[in-house]
């Protein structure tokens, strides 16, 4: 399977002393469901916003190490940061629909980008929602405000408008943590699609849900990668002990 990112010897510390990753090593590989799964404070959610310099808002102190996509280094200061973020797209916790339809939401980056096209506006509205497993629900209701959607109904319109700006890699931060179990399954339901034609990067908001999703899986404690392997073996047999611990309730 080919590697679509390597991360090598990443570390980075904030202003205020805290030490958020400590040489992170680790290929993520393309059309795969890869999960940061780990305790609160591992480092789970920094790795996922240097993977679209949404660091760069927060006050660093001190970071080193590479971040190859495609062989080329994100981490080097001129690297377009625009640009990276349309081809490394991200979803967060919280939906947070735009005060406009439905439809408006889903196209809202690529009118930004310059598209006026309305047959391609209308076929990336289609294609997106469907991807997002979503469409069949608000087909009849594109130009109803998005706000008047369940939040499991948001979260999946948000994921759209992202997957319209046609990115190769998609991170999701706990998609699915405000979501009640139907809404949440069909989040999952539409990564096991997605993954066909991009990069998912997931940190889950349970174990039972790294589980069931992870093509591969990494377990973050503290900053340090503990182990990285195949997503069944790691939740059937950890070759680590902090590893089993965890997944098996311990701590955490």
């Amino acid at each position: 399977m080919v590697d679509k990112i390597v991360i090598e010897n990443l570390s980075l510390q904030y202003s205020d002393g805290t030490e958020s990753l400590r040489g992170i090593s680790m290929g993520i590989p393309q059309n795969a469901v890869t999960v940061l799964f780990g305790p609160a404070g591992g480092g789970k959610s920094t790795l996922l916003r240097c993977l679209n310099r949404l660091n760069d808002l927060t006050e660093i102190k001190a970071s080193s190490g590479r971040i190859l996509i495609d062989d080329t280094n994100i981490l080097d200061p001129k690297i377009d940061v625009i640009a990276l973020r349309r081809k490394v797209g991200m979803v967060f916790a919280r939906p947070v629909p735009l005060p406009l339809s439905i439809r408006e939401n889903v196209i809202y980056g690529l009118e930004l980008a310059g598209e006026k096209r309305k047959s391609k506006l209308d076929e990336a509205v289609e294609r997106s929602l469907k991807l997002s497993a979503i469409w069949e629900e608000v087909k009849d209701r594109l130009d109803e405000p998005a706000i008047a959607l369940s939040g499991g109904q948001q979260q999946r319109v948000c994921l759209a408008r992202v997957i319209a700006l046609q990115p190769e890699i998609i991170l999701l931060d706990e998609p699915t943590s405000g979501l009640d179990p139907i809404s949440t399954g069909k989040v999952e339901a539409a990564l096991l699609e997605l993954k066909k034609e991009y990069t998912i990067i997931l940190v889950p908001h349970s174990v039972q849900q790294a589980a069931r999703t992870a093509d591969h899986a990494a377990f973050f404690l503290q900053g340090e990668l503990i182990e990285y392997g195949e997503g069944k073996t790691m939740f059937t047999a950890p070759k680590q002990k902090k590893t089993e611990d965890y997944i098996m309730g311990r701590f955490g």
